[in-house]
């Protein structure tokens, strides 16, 4: 059995993914050349860090990364919908550009982003949702 066989169909190939990336990383180089400090990019463990090391990678800036751990299952095996954050950003993002990367599927296809769940009391600079 191949690794790929359950797959019914492709919504995006490979290439396709590598050059979108390869645009949003281009579009927060633009975005963020001009400031002394580097971006603190903040994806959700462990679904994220694929992706964000692929456009980390392609980023020609350098950039602090850093995880959130979210969660909606509790103790059962089905989400309750009810999305809430388990382990915050470990790092200090005050007076940082912060980009976001914190969108997650839940169950039932619902897409729910984590951004009005981070603790914003350290008060960073701005913070980029993912949806560039």
């Amino acid at each position: 059995m191949a690794l790929d066989d359950h797959i019914e169909r492709i919504l995006w190939t490979e290439q396709e993914i590598s050059d979108r990336v390869s645009q949003l990383a281009s579009q927060i180089f633009d975005d963020f050349k001009d400031f002394s400090s580097p971006p603190v990019i903040v994806g959700v463990a462990t679904g994220a860090f694929m992706f964000l090391a692929d456009i980390v990678r392609k980023i020609k800036l350098p950039v602090a990364v850093n995880f959130v751990r979210a969660k909606s299952y509790g103790s059962g095996t089905e989400s309750s919908g009810a999305l809430r954050i388990s382990c915050d950003v470990k790092m200090d993002i005050s007076r940082k550009h912060v980009i976001s990367l914190t969108s997650i599927l839940l169950g039932h296809g619902l897409l729910f982003d984590c951004v009005p769940l981070l603790d914003v009391s350290a008060k960073p600079l701005c913070l980029s949702p993912d949806d560039m």
